[in-house]
C-alpha cells in the first residue's frame, strides 16, 4: 500500500506541475476596457502572444492581471511615427491623455 499512495501523490504532484507550466503563457485575471463611463469590453487571461484590439477606442484600461501591458493607439499594436506606447503595470488602471488619443490595442509586455 505504501508504494501506491506514493505513486498517487507523485502523479498528482506532476499534474498540478503540468497544470501551472500551462499557465505560464497566459496573463491571469482581466483587462475591462472603457470609453468614458462606458464599459466596452473584457478580456480574461489572454495569452502573452500577440496582439489584442479593442472592439473601440477606450480612454481607461484597468488591468487586473498579474502582468503588464503595452497600451497603443493603433489597431496592431504598433507605434506610430513620432508617438509611443504606454507602460500599464499590473495590477492598476490608467487613463488615456486627450493629446495622444484613444487607446485601440494592447500586447502583453515581456518580462
Amino acid at each position: 500500500m505504501p508504494a501506491s499512495r506514493s505513486v498517487a501523490a507523485l502523479t498528482g504532484i506532476a499534474v498540478l506541475g503540468l497544470a501551472l507550466t500551462a499557465c505560464e503563457d497566459q496573463a491571469n485575471g482581466q483587462i475591462v476596457a472603457h470609453n468614458g463611463a462606458r464599459h466596452v469590453q473584457t478580456i480574461s487571461n489572454p495569452v502573452t502572444e500577440g496582439c489584442y484590439r479593442f472592439r473601440e477606442g477606450v480612454t481607461r484600461v484597468d488591468n487586473f492581471t498579474t502582468s503588464s501591458l503595452l497600451m497603443y493607439t493603433t489597431p496592431d499594436c504598433t507605434v506610430p511615427p513620432g508617438g509611443e506606447s504606454i507602460y500599464l503595470d499590473g495590477p492598476s488602471s490608467d487613463q488615456v491623455v486627450r493629446s495622444t488619443g484613444l487607446w485601440r490595442s494592447f500586447s502583453v509586455a515581456p518580462d
